[in-house]
């Protein structure tokens, strides 16, 4: 195991290192005057010439990328001040170092992702399983009929739906808000729970559908008819082979479904107007602020290969075969 796990954490600092450099280049070969979009339209040419100073654009390119990359790793000291590792650079239009702003806005992010992971998890799975178990019957249709009606649904449709009915029309509840955990947690879960909702709604109609189809390909196995034939009850063998085997295809997209929503999830924060990493990644965007939109980038980017490991090592678990691939 810690070979296998050594092998996928070489790989992944190899692979974050070119996302990295292809991110810079990309950014960096861009024929605009960066001085001139951290400062503005109005702005004299000395203005510029020490902006470009302070920021390192009169270095030559291999210099600016050496500051970049070695920044992530022993930080860099900029004309405002020092910036710690992981430092990914000074914003252009807020002057804050791109990592501080980054970590403002993650909290956020954060707890729309695990708040609605447990709810959609949960309510998935369990229904999904329930299907599978009760294939054929009156619970598998309407669980299965449900799941395809809600999955048509997307967010953008469904959040002005929901705070229509429960924020403007009725208002049974106020508008979503973020409120940092450690300060209220019941003023936390009431400020995300609407976000939560739709998000649970949406997924958990995908991780039904999933559920029940790999758990039914899973009990037509010939280890599980085996195990069915040698007199072994039947819940011992649903869940102690059958819902083991389905596990690897559900870890794969949730692997892929959590890194997406940790990166960001931009519809979600712009529907609910809630100031995430995601927001945060389009006004950057707008602002033509490359140092911050470089950063969320290599934030994503990183949490897309940290998943992955983590699937690896779930793969591992589950099926020790994979360890020796």
């Amino acid at each position: 195991m810690l070979q296998f796990l050594i092998r996928r954490l070489t790989g992944a600092v190899v692979i974050m290192f070119l996302i990295g450099a292809f991110t810079f280049f990309l950014f960096y070969t861009i024929p605009q005057d960066f001085a001139q979009l951290s400062c503005g339209k109005n702005c004299s040419p000395e203005n510029i010439a020490v902006i470009r100073e302070n920021l390192g654009l009169d270095k030559p390119i291999t210099a600016q990328f050496w500051d970049f990359m070695s920044g992530i790793i022993i930080g860099r000291d900029f004309a405002t001040g020092h910036c710690s590792a992981p430092c990914l650079g000074q914003s252009f239009s807020s002057g804050d170092f791109v990592w501080d702003s980054i970590m403002d806005r993650f909290p956020l992010t954060l707890s729309l992702t695990v708040g609605g992971l447990v709810i959609f998890l949960i309510l998935g799975l369990g229904s999904g399983l329930l299907a599978a178990w009760k294939r054929g019957t009156a619970i598998d249709k309407v669980v299965s009929g449900a799941s395809m009606l809600l999955s048509s649904f997307q967010i953008y449709f469904l959040g002005p739906i929901v705070l229509g009915i429960f924020v403007f029309s009725t208002g049974w509840m106020e508008n979503p808000k973020y409120i940092p955990f450690t300060e209220n947690p019941v003023g936390w879960a009431v400020g995300l729970l609407l976000p939560w909702a739709v998000m649970a709604t949406i997924f958990t109609a995908q991780y039904t559908r999933m559920s029940r189809s790999t758990m039914i390909e899973q009990l037509q196995e010939e280890h599980v008819r085996t195990a069915r034939a040698k007199g072994m009850p039947a819940r011992y063998v649903f869940f102690r082979y059958a819902w083991r085997g389905s596990l690897a295809p559900i870890v794969t997209i949730l692997g892929m479904d959590l890194s997406g929503l940790l990166a960001g999830g931009v519809v979600t924060e712009f529907t609910f107007d809630l100031a995430g990493i995601g927001r945060l990644a389009v006004e950057s965007s707008l602002t033509k602020d490359l140092p911050l939109t470089m950063g969320v980038m290599l934030f994503g980017a990183f949490f897309i290969l940290l998943l992955n490991i983590v699937v690896d090592l779930a793969y591992a678990y589950i099926d020790p075969r994979v360890r020796l691939a």
